[in-house]
């Protein structure tokens, strides 16, 4: 006898299998890396898209022609249908148009470094807290497969595998800054009034340390700049506590470097290290032992990435969900803007 489905449950499953429609705000290599993995997700759908550059709005039309062009960044925010909006312009731009975005009831997936204003972000939140609205920064690693290990190791209420934490070390190298690949963002990542890898990089390891441990607190921070006085930073070496624990970095510019992008945070424990590399790559060690791969990293950047998109669409339909909401990439932006004051 074939059971009836209440239609209560129909609904709710006919629901879940709709199509999300995502604006895309901001078509540089952020945005439009963007397009290329929702164009392969079952649910999330970018429909409009939009960019101050003509050229570029343009180009991506072309690649993608069934997406839509907007006027304008209003005109886009207020296109009927749409479900949420992804935001992957230069910073001054990301509050105003999260308010804009509030104000049409749209979910917000915002890029980082959220914003240096912190007098206009405690505003935002405040209206998030109020309204209940749905936002979150895209930290990269909030969804990886190191950053749950980090916390099973090390994180409150976790398994201890590798004894007690006794410190966190944190390299990033770069033979230029900006990237090669980040060329055409514009000069404002290259200026220290927003742009830098400090904000834009070491973010990223400073997110995962706070996610695992709490506030961190800068105990002292030497950063070089370049002597024009309008460029970012190029060298920046500090120590900070987290959880009790002491944290060290060491992050530069030198054309010199063997490899021209470089990363690693390792976190050393009485009983063992854990070290997250080249952002996904995980690897432990054991007293008197090498270093084993934990995983293959590029398996761990898909199953990241994948997941990111699971909880994005938690996001949207106001579930629960892992990403960094604007409170937590402010507190990350704290410690940033702290380090980057030499305090």
């Amino acid at each position: 006898m074939a059971r009836t489905v209440p239609a209560f449950v129909a609904a709710y499953t006919a629901a879940m299998n709709q199509p999300l429609n995502i604006g895309v705000i901001g078509l540089g290599v952020m945005g439009r890396r963007m397009l290329e993995r929702l164009d392969a997700h079952p649910r999330l759908d970018a429909t409009r898209v939009w960019d101050g550059d003509p050229s570029a709005l343009q180009a991506v039309v072309r690649q993608h022609p069934r997406l839509q062009p907007a006027a304008s960044a209003a005109a886009l925010i207020a296109s009927p249908g749409l479900h949420g909006l992804y935001i992957a312009t230069p910073p001054a731009a990301h509050l105003s148009l999260s308010e804009a975005a509030f104000d049409a009831g749209l979910a917000v997936l915002c890029e980082k470094p959220l914003t240096v204003d912190f007098d206009a972000a405690q505003r935002t939140l405040a209206r998030i807290e109020r309204e209940g609205q749905r936002a979150a920064v895209n930290f990269s690693l909030a969804s990886s497969p190191g950053l749950a290990v980090l916390q099973q190791a090390f994180g409150a209420g976790g398994d201890a595998r590798c004894g007690t934490l006794q410190s966190v070390e944190i390299e990033l190298g770069f033979s230029a800054w900006p990237r090669a690949w980040q060329v055409a963002a514009g000069a404002w990542l290259s200026q220290r009034v927003e742009g830098g890898f400090a904000r834009e990089v070491l973010s990223h390891f400073v997110f995962v340390l706070q996610r695992v441990l709490g506030p961190a607190t800068v105990q002292r921070c030497r950063v070089d700049y370049p002597g024009a006085g309008v460029g970012a930073e190029t060298a920046l070496s500090a120590q900070m506590q987290a959880g009790g624990v002491t944290v060290r970095i060491d992050a530069r510019v030198d054309a010199a470097l063997a490899t021209p992008d470089h990363n690693r945070m390792r976190w050393c424990g009485s009983l063992g290290d854990i070290e997250l590399g080249e952002w996904f790559g995980l690897k432990q060690r054991r007293p008197d032992e090498g270093w084993a791969a934990i995983g293959d990293a590029a398996a761990h950047r898909a199953a990241g990435q994948a997941a990111q998109l699971e909880q994005w669409v938690q996001l949207i339909e106001g579930r629960p969900h892992g990403l960094p909401g604007y409170a937590e990439a402010l507190a990350v932006q704290r410690t940033i803007e702290a380090l980057l004051a030499g305090r």
